[in-house]
């Protein structure tokens, strides 16, 4: 499979029929529906020369073109379920800018549900992508609890124990090795990787450290609340 490594494609995959939020992706939030951040954030950046949607959703595709963004294909339904795996998705765009003539050598995922990311956060994933041999570039940001610490599992009995060992033990939580929490803020691959892998996370993965404040994950109301709070504040609005 042939591709020009010199173009970056940024892509939001969008499904419509959202349990926890109806209509999530359009919804609006501080004045604009949510995909609108993720579509801005990409035109914004430095490296991607197209803005792509890939849905099922009529209306989800006619919101992202007033912002903007191409739709130049419709996603099937059968890559649009609760159980699609995400990269199935992302084979599905690659094949149609493949068909098209102009397969990128990078494509760039930025979801609707982390409105907080800044156009850097994107750029970074490309830099790092570019700079290393990752295969692909995922976004995480410092987490709050530790398996080593204070994260536990809890049988039928209720048998309580610390997820993971950590040789020695750990009495403090500022002695437990840093770990992180995967993000939605952004990703960047080879599309020779997406087209050829089994699952995203089987190749060479790096990441790029998100601040807390600019992680936000939506998957509840409470998460829509919370960020759109951060955006007023932001925005002074």
């Amino acid at each position: 499979m042939k591709g020009n490594g010199n173009l970056c494609y940024g892509y939001v995959f969008a499904r419509g029929g959202s349990k926890g939020i109806p209509g999530k992706n359009i919804k609006p939030m501080h004045g604009k529906p949510l995909i609108a951040y993720s579509i801005e954030a990409l035109r914004e950046s430095r490296y991607v020369s197209r803005v792509i949607i890939s849905t099922d959703d009529r209306d989800i595709a006619r919101v992202a073109a007033e912002y903007g963004a191409e739709v130049p294909f419709m996603r099937p339904a059968e890559l649009a379920s609760d159980s699609s795996p995400e990269v199935l998705a992302w084979k599905h765009a690659l094949s149609e800018a493949k068909r098209e003539g102009t397969m990128p050598g990078i494509l760039v995922s930025a979801p609707a549900t982390s409105p907080l990311r800044s156009p850097g956060d994107i750029d970074a994933a490309v830099d790092m992508l570019a700079e290393t041999d990752a295969d692909i570039v995922i976004s995480v940001t410092p987490s709050s609890r530790s398996p080593y610490f204070n994260m536990a599992t809890r049988d039928e009995s209720g048998r309580t124990r610390l997820f993971a060992a950590f040789p020695g033990g750990v009495e403090r939580r500022q002695d437990a090795p840093p770990v992180y929490d995967m993000t939605t803020v952004a990703y960047a691959a080879k599309s020779r990787y997406v087209m050829d892998c089994g699952s995203l996370m089987e190749g060479d993965v790096r990441s790029i450290i998100v601040p807390a404040e600019r992680a936000a994950d939506i998957d509840t109301q409470l998460d829509f609340d919370f960020a759109e709070f951060l955006i007023r504040r932001r925005t002074g609005g």
